[in-house]
């Protein structure tokens, strides 16, 4: 294996196949990236056993790139060392190849390091064959989806299927789901095309795919009843699926409500971020009451003290209205659902409520009220 290569072409595709890199792999092989060079093109591979990732770059793809092939070959490395080398070495275009084995040089103008890495035989065997049911999802609704939804899913291992976004598509209806038992974040999107599925993805494969995607048009999403495949830049990640059975989360969506409150979404955020700093067993308490003649939100606590503000809102319509609930969780919808305005509506003093945008029906954020004893 030898080549010639754009330093920050090729430091750019690195950091990006990273992603999915364990730092504690148990398995030395799954610290390392693949590095296949064939023709005139270089294939970087990286997974973590769950996750993987495969990025092909060409000069035809990329006029930048400025890629060489001297020798084809293949060599497996440590993913820090080869990130860290190539980042200093002081060159526009850097020189790779082996020259002993698995002993690779890597060559600046004035800068020379020798690296062992590993045979690529010794890589395991990925297969990235694309499932047969695929559509496609324009890379921006991706991202707000991910954005949307991954925040409120689980971080206890003790249900999995709840660590992950549930995608469920019916007709041309796409439904993206998030629950962790106490709050819940719901994203529908019209697709142009038709399909019938069910798979929950894990919020780590979301997470990672919004920090690769950059100003792709349009992503394609391929399923089967084990993985997910996204294709996007000559890049393709895939994912294993998370098993069981994502509970039906429709029947905890109210079908009516009895109180309404809208209000500016950046004064709700500032309040309650006002009051985090008081809390109870590490929590942000936040107690709302409402009614036609004011909204007040109370935080107290017996060991800091207790905070009262008085809300502007724009239209309050149900009878006075008392109601407490994590501060942190409805801060974290009223984020994600953008907007000048947002609607929050109830059922009861300890029924879930739910927080809409009211210029976007698309987006539903609900919360389980939290019972005080003040």
């Amino acid at each position: 294996m030898n080549f010639k290569i754009s330093k920050k072409k090729f430091y750019d595709a690195l950091q990006i196949v990273s992603y999915v890199i364990a730092p504690n792999s148990p398995l030395p092989s799954l610290s390392c990236i693949l590095v296949k060079v064939e023709n005139d093109k270089i294939t970087l591979t990286a997974s973590d056993n769950n996750i993987s990732i495969q990025r092909i770059l060409t000069n035809e793809t990329d006029e930048n790139l400025n890629l060489t092939v001297i020798e084809e070959g293949s060599i497996t490395m440590d993913a820090r060392y080869l990130l860290e080398i190539v980042r200093k070495i002081d060159s526009d275009t850097i020189s790779i190849e082996i020259i002993d084995g698995a002993l690779t040089r890597f060559s600046g103008t004035l800068t020379e390091f020798k690296i062992n890495g590993m045979r690529s035989s010794d890589y395991p065997k990925i297969d990235f064959s694309v499932p047969a049911d695929s559509f496609a999802l324009p890379a921006a609704d991706l991202l707000t989806l991910i954005e949307q939804t991954s925040f409120a899913v689980s971080v206890k291992e003790t249900r999995p299927v709840l660590t992950g976004v549930n995608f469920k598509m019916k007709g041309n209806t796409l439904e993206c789901t998030a629950t962790d038992s106490y709050r819940l974040a719901k994203k529908t999107i019209q697709l142009s095309q038709e399909a019938s599925f069910c798979i929950t993805i894990p919020a780590k494969t979301l997470k990672i795919l919004s920090s690769i995607i950059f100003n792709e048009e349009e992503v394609c999403i391929s399923i089967s009843q084990k993985k997910v495949q996204f294709r996007f830049d000559h890049t393709v990640l895939q994912s294993s699926l998370l098993e069981g059975e994502y509970p039906e989360t429709e029947r905890l969506i109210p079908a009516s409500f009895a109180y309404s409150l809208t209000l500016d979404r950046e004064d709700l955020i500032n309040a309650i971020d006002r009051t985090s700093f008081i809390k109870n067993d590490n929590m942000t308490i936040i107690r709302l009451q409402c009614s036609s003649d004011e909204i007040v939100m109370m935080n107290k606590s017996q060991e800091i003290g207790e905070s009262r503000e008085i809300l502007h809102a724009d239209k309050y319509e149900g009878e006075p209205l008392d109601i407490s609930f994590s501060g942190k969780y409805v801060s974290e919808a009223a984020k994600v659902l953008k907007g000048q305005s947002i609607k929050i509506e109830f059922t009861g003093e300890m029924k879930p409520f739910v927080l809409k945008n009211t210029m976007d029906e698309t987006i539903l954020q609900l919360v389980l009220p939290v019972r005080t004893y003040n």
